[in-house]
Formats: structure tokens, C-alpha cells, sequence
């Protein structure tokens, strides 16, 4: 019994030790704890790496600026007599109360009331206020309640509210429309401020900048998304001034109308289309440049519409068949298809033919830069076109005058082809007979293996004239297609009419 405390004292003297022990191994390895003090402990892991910018800083300045368009319009009651759905001659009422069809518009679409009765519209009540149409996106432009959105927001809409980013909601009048550039100018008339936003300088903006866009989409209000410019001059056949910005922050339907901001929180683009197979964001959303924009929005605050220069002529682009058969160093310009009668290019002597390079000393790369330079102009306006005429460059002066509201429109009278003696172009693909006046050869028949078919030359053209040089019978083509290979040229520019429209065709002189 007496053992057993000298056991005990030296476990006691053992542990001691090896407490002993841990605290020198602990002040070696983990850091010295002193008393009255916590324990240090090892940092958390952090990652040195390169830190996105955020738009909080851009979307709190300028989303007071952005607002939801609402466009509301009185629209007519489907039914022709106010008495109800109708379907055939003998509408649904002449069906059996048990018919499936009967039953099918009861229940899933209102047809009736509870009682089973028809609905009746009066045209005197509610139904002829105006309904809502149509919503889209804006932005405030001014202090006093200018507001930019897109036309095709607006368009056919007779009431019209904006939300402003605090939930307000306010009338606004319509200033005016450009359909050319699907721009359009509201007014809200409350006598508030409104915090509003600058157009950018576009031309310093590059593919790969950052843009935020605010917006309204799917009528849910306030959204931000944000991309980068993807790409810069797109042509979507929207219109004859097409020079979109692509980017690729999600906008959706609603987003039209609304602002594109770079990171300094001016716009550079007003948001306006989309493309997707879908119908939702893919990542290609096309916007208006604000250098565009700006212009078109002054106009229509002063005059409520847009003045446009007009040249009067009818154009068509430049390829490399065309460009070597005019013996044209490169393939830019505009072709002139036809000089509009009393329009500034014929008082001028611009003529079919003609191949349009520079106006006022810019140069002409395409049938679309040559209609934005031209409408940049005010009517009135003089402006020296260079053009490239019978193998050389020559100057004219013309003076614009405005574009019409209307444009004009080719007859669509169908050319007949007459029962006269026919010859034969060969070597184009083509037969040929004169035409009735004596000016020109009308096509009566093309090979269809033949470049001629391949272009689009078909059967009730009329030839008008070959390298500019006008043609009454097949000798006259054959000389122009001789004078055309002695020249060294591969093809000839053949000038084609069709329903009162001119367009060139480069036919190769190798092969039929």
C-alpha cells in the first residue's frame, strides 16, 4: 500500500515533463504565448489578382437619366358589329350549347359571360380609350424634360408615360420622328429638373471598350447590364443610314430606346435592336452611334423633323467585276444607276454611268457612305462630287436640295417582250430584239448556263447601253465589247432597265 504513492509522484513528475516539452516546442514553431494574451493565428488566404472595374459608380449617376417609356393607342374592337366574337358567317351562336368548339372558347377564351351569353362591346365605354401597345426605354436628354427613345417605340402610339428610375409617373407629348434612323423625341411638361445625360464623342470609342446598358426590359424597369463594343459599322438592313455599334451586354425587348454608356457616363449609343433566333439576348445588340444620334435629336427639338440633303440619284455598289470593267483602281464608290428627273444630279450632268468617289473631297467607299454624306448636308447646300468617268476623274459642283418625305417608288408594270426579229449575243448568253421606241435591246431569251442568268439578267431587260455607250442593235454591243478587249478589259458594264429602274451588270467577255 505504501508503493502506491511513489508510483503516482512520478507519473506526476513525467507529465510535468512533457508539458514542459510541448511549451518549448510551442514557442519554437507556433509563436509564443504569453499570459494574458490570445494566441497569434496564421493570415487567411488572399489572391493578389487583377480586380474588374464596377459600374456602381457609373450606374448611380446616370440611372436617374433613364426611364420605361409606356405608348398607349385607341384601337378599334375586333368585332365588325359590336355584337360579339364571330367566327364564319353564322358566328358561334349557331352552335350546339354542347359543341366542343362552343365549349373550347367559354372556357379558355372568354367567350361569353357566366351565363353563357356572348360579350358585347360598346364602342361608346372603355373600349375607346387608349390601350397599352407598346414599352421601351428612354433617356433624358435635358433639364427641362427632353427625352430620346427609338421610333418604332412610339410609332402609332397616341398616349404616351414615362417612369422615371423613383417610380414617377409622367405625361409626355411627342416632339417628333425620324423613321430613316428609328429615332424619336419625347417632352414631359411638369416643371421639374431632371438629372439628363451628354451624348459621346463615338469616333474616339474602340472595339473592346466597356459599355453599360440601362434599360426596361420585359417592362421590368431599372436593369443594368454591361458588355463591350463588338464591333463597329454594322450594316442589319434596318435603313439607308446603317452604321450600327455591336456590343455584347444583354439587352431583350424593351431595352429599345435606351442608352449604351460608356464608363465616363456619357452614350454612346442609343440600344435599338437585337439579333436572335430565339427572340432573347444572344449577345449581338446593335445601337445607334451617338454621332448620328445627336444631329437627327436637334433637328427634331428645333423642327420637329429632320432636313436632309438629296443628290437625286440611284445608286448601286462597286464590285471587282464592275471596278475592271470601268478600268477603276479599286472597287469603292457608288455606281450611278440613274439620275432622278429634276433632281440636282441631272441639273448637274450626272448621268447613268457615272461612279461617284468623293463628295467634297470625303472619300466614297460605299453606296451607304455616300447616302450618309449626302444627308449630313443641308438642303441648299453646294458640295464638289468627283466622279470617275470614261476612264478618268473628273469634278462637278451640284447644289443638294431636300430629301423627299416620300420616297420613290419603281413602277412595277410588267415589260412585254415583242413578236419581232431576234439576234443573237453569244458570247453573253443573251438573245436580243430592238426595242420598240429604237432605244435599246430588249432580252428575249438567256442562257441559263450563261453569267448573264448567274447576275440576273432575265428575259423583258432592256439593254440601254454597254461601257456607257448607248446600244440600238446587237452590232452596237459587239463594237463595244471589241473597243472593251482591245482596252484589255475582262468584261464589259452592261446597263440593264427593268420596270423603270437602272442597275450595271459586269458581263466577263471570255465565256457565255
Amino acid at each position: 500500500m505504501s508503493s502506491a504513492p511513489k508510483i503516482f509522484s512520478r507519473s506526476r513528475k513525467g507529465l510535468a515533463a512533457a508539458v514542459a516539452s510541448l511549451a518549448i516546442a510551442g514557442a519554437v514553431g507556433l509563436g509564443a504565448v504569453t499570459a494574458g494574451t490570445a494566441p497569434v493565428l496564421a493570415d487567411a488566404v488572399r489572391v493578389q489578382a487583377p480586380q474588374v472595374p464596377s459600374f456602381a459608380d457609373v450606374v448611380s449617376n446616370v440611372s436617374p437619366a433613364v426611364v420605361s417609356v409606356r405608348v398607349k393607342a385607341k384601337i378599334q374592337p375586333a368585332a365588325d358589329d359590336g355584337s360579339g366574337f364571330s367566327f364564319g358567317p353564322d358566328g358561334l351562336d349557331n352552335l350546339p350549347p354542347d359543341h366542343p368548339m362552343r365549349r373550347f372558347f367559354k372556357d379558355f377564351r372568354g367567350f361569353g359571360d357566366q351565363n353563357g351569353r356572348p360579350h358585347r362591346f360598346d364602342r361608346r365605354g372603355d373600349n375607346n380609350k387608349p390601350r397599352p401597345v407598346a414599352q421601351g426605354s428612354g433617356f433624358f436628354i435635358s433639364e427641362d424634360g427632353y427625352l430620346v427613345t427609338n421610333n418604332h417605340v412610339v410609332d402609332e402610339g397616341t398616349a404616351f408615360t414615362v417612369v422615371t428610375n423613383d417610380g414617377k409617373e409622367l405625361d409626355a407629348k411627342l416632339i417628333g420622328t425620324d423613321p430613316r434612323t428609328d429615332l424619336a423625341v419625347l417632352k414631359v411638361d411638369s416643371g421639374d429638373k431632371f438629372t439628363y445625360v451628354d451624348f459621346a464623342d463615338d469616333a474616339s470609342v474602340r472595339v473592346g471598350d466597356w459599355v453599360v446598358a440601362v434599360g426596361n426590359p420585359f417592362g421590368l424597369g431599372g436593369t443594368v447590364t454591361a458588355g463591350i463594343i463588338s464591333a463597329r459599322g454594322r450594316d442589319i438592313g434596318a435603313g439607308p443610314y446603317d452604321d450600327f455599334i455591336q456590343i455584347d451586354a444583354a439587352v431583350n425587348r424593351g431595352n429599345s430606346g435606351g442608352p449604351a454608356f460608356d464608363l465616363n457616363g456619357q452614350v454612346v449609343g442609343i440600344n435599338t435592336a437585337i439579333f436572335s433566333p430565339s427572340g432573347g439576348n444572344v449577345g449581338i445588340a446593335f445601337a445607334i452611334p451617338a454621332s448620328t444620334a445627336k444631329q437627327v435629336v436637334q433637328d427634331l427639338m428645333k423642327d420637329g423633323s429632320v432636313a436632309r440633303g438629296w443628290l437625286g440619284v440611284e445608286i448601286q455598289p462597286v464590285g471587282k467585276d464592275i471596278a475592271e470593267s470601268l478600268g477603276l483602281p479599286s472597287d469603292k464608290g457608288a455606281l450611278v444607276s440613274n439620275s432622278q428627273d429634276d433632281g440636282p444630279a441631272k441639273k448637274a450632268g450626272i448621268v447613268a454611268g457615272d461612279v461617284i468617289t468623293q463628295v467634297d473631297g470625303k472619300n466614297v467607299d460605299s453606296t451607304r457612305e455616300l447616302a450618309r454624306l449626302v444627308a449630313g448636308y443641308t438642303p441648299g447646300k453646294s458640295v464638289d462630287v468627283t466622279l470617275w468617268r470614261n476612264g478618268k476623274s473628273e469634278n462637278v459642283k451640284v447644289n443638294l436640295g431636300e430629301l423627299p418625305k416620300a420616297e420613290k417608288q419603281a413602277s412595277a408594270d410588267d415589260q412585254s417582250t415583242p413578236a419581232t426579229p431576234t439576234d443573237s449575243l453569244a458570247d453573253l448568253g443573251l438573245t436580243v430584239t430592238r426595242s420598240d421606241d429604237g432605244k435599246g435591246l430588249v432580252v428575249t431569251d438567256v442562257d441559263p448556263d450563261s453569267d448573264a442568268a448567274d447576275r440576273g439578267i432575265q428575259a423583258g431587260d432592256i439593254i440601254t447601253a454597254v461601257n456607257s455607250e448607248e446600244v440600238g442593235s446587237a452590232k452596237d454591243v459587239t463594237d463595244a465589247m471589241a473597243q472593251a478587249e482591245k482596252a484589255g478589259r475582262k468584261s464589259v458594264l452592261v446597263q440593264i432597265s427593268r420596270n423603270d429602274s437602272n442597275r450595271f451588270v459586269a458581263l466577263p467577255l471570255d465565256k457565255g
